[in-house]
């Protein structure tokens, strides 16, 4: 596929100053959509993302993006009955195991940086995973897709018990809110393995039919209410959530959705899903963090 070619924007879109990374997204946005972003009419959920690298900072976002900080600014709101216990929190891994097993193991600044332990490892598999987060904390989270929020993360490791307590990964609940109101769940299948993603409206009816047809977890009105509250007033928010015997659990805050370059599974639901966040900016322009947290 050709890539578009980034053009520069003017106002009202992204400020001059912006104009690199402005060009760098521009052109990694063209690479995987085969379109140019519309900088100063955006329509597209995946555009607005883009938009927000750029000029959204909101000092709160940092937090948001903190894995052992957002536990408290999720916990304060909802409960500390919603959290994932943290077992233990350092900058690298001790040459002793320090946490029982099953766990999983977490770097503080990034995404999608994981390993499972479904068992206490041997010496040669301990080793090998001190150096996996060696290379983690190495290496600055976010900078190369712009993700601006990542930045000034403080680099580090946690772990948490095994949700469900063995493999494969539970059910990862992802939920889209705009302007306070929750309007989507999108169901990741087969982490760590067969990895697939289906997304759903408020109603549990398929946006566009998948093979698979995941039932509604039992506590989804509970995480529909939760994600309503931890978003408040912000224009767009994604909210995670697992469910576990019944059981609801909070996962993390998303601000740039599979950083604006995945494609969904048709193309007007790019354009819907703009449609809410610009409905929700046009009705509170400046919200960029959620109110009420400490």
């Amino acid at each position: 596929m050709t890539a578009a070619v980034a053009t520069a924007p003017t106002q009202p879109g992204v400020d001059r100053r912006l104009l690199p990374a402005a060009q760098r997204v521009g052109l990694l946005y063209g690479w995987r959509h085969g379109r140019r972003i519309d900088w100063n009419h955006p329509t597209r959920f995946t555009e607005l993302v883009q938009l927000r690298k750029l000029t959204d900072r909101s000092p709160l976002q940092t937090q948001m993006m903190d894995k052992i900080a957002v536990k408290r600014l999720a916990g304060t709101r909802l409960g500390e009955e919603w959290i994932v216990p943290t077992l233990w929190q350092g900058t690298d891994l001790p040459w002793l195991i320090p946490f029982p097993a099953p766990a999983i193991i977490k770097s503080r600044h990034g995404c999608n940086q994981y390993r499972v332990i479904t068992a206490v490892p041997d010496c040669a598999r301990w080793q090998q995973l001190r150096r996996t987060v060696r290379r983690w904390q190495r290496r600055p989270y976010g900078r190369w897709l712009d993700e601006w929020a990542y930045r000034d993360v403080p680099r580090g490791i946690l772990t948490e018990p095994l949700l469900g307590g063995a493999l494969p990964l539970p059910i990862d609940y992802k939920i889209y809110v705009f302007g306070g109101t929750a309007t989507h769940v999108q169901v990741h299948l087969g982490r760590g393995r067969r990895h697939r993603w289906i997304l759903h409206d408020r109603s549990w009816r398929q946006l566009v039919r998948a093979a698979d047809e995941p039932p509604p977890p039992p506590s989804l009105p509970a995480m529909l209410e939760a994600a309503e509250t931890l978003a408040g007033d912000m224009n767009f928010l994604r909210i995670d959530f697992y469910d576990i015997g019944g059981r609801p659990y909070f996962g993390e805050y998303c601000l740039y959705p599979g950083s604006g370059l995945d494609a969904f599974a048709a193309d007007w639901i790019d354009l819907e899903l703009g449609a809410l966040w610009l409905a929700a900016m046009a009705e509170n322009p400046v919200s960029s963090a959620p109110i009420g947290y400490a």
